[in-house]
């Protein structure tokens, strides 16, 4: 299929660019570039699996959990005062 498009200053750059590193034509370059694109595939790796390490937690010595009830509650009354 011929087609005219207008490419962005930068994006014919990018594709300039991979032109002179493939050592292709324009027309293959270009078409790569779209098949790529539109599989979804940057070419790169996958990136690594994010992982979470779990650890125990504790609280800290001097820490009172009864206390965090009574923080919430206080914080409660302030937002509800707050909206009256």
């Amino acid at each position: 299929m011929r087609t005219t498009v207008t490419l962005d200053k930068d994006v014919e750059r990018m594709l300039r660019d991979e032109m002179h590193r493939s050592r292709k034509s324009f027309k293959q370059t270009l078409n790569a570039v779209l098949r790529s694109g539109l599989r979804g595939k940057t070419g790169q790796a996958k990136p690594k699996r994010f992982v979470v390490k779990g650890r125990s937690m504790v609280l800290r010595a001097g820490l009172d959990p009864a206390g965090f009830n009574k923080l919430a509650d206080d914080l409660e009354v302030g937002v509800r005062a707050k909206q009256c």
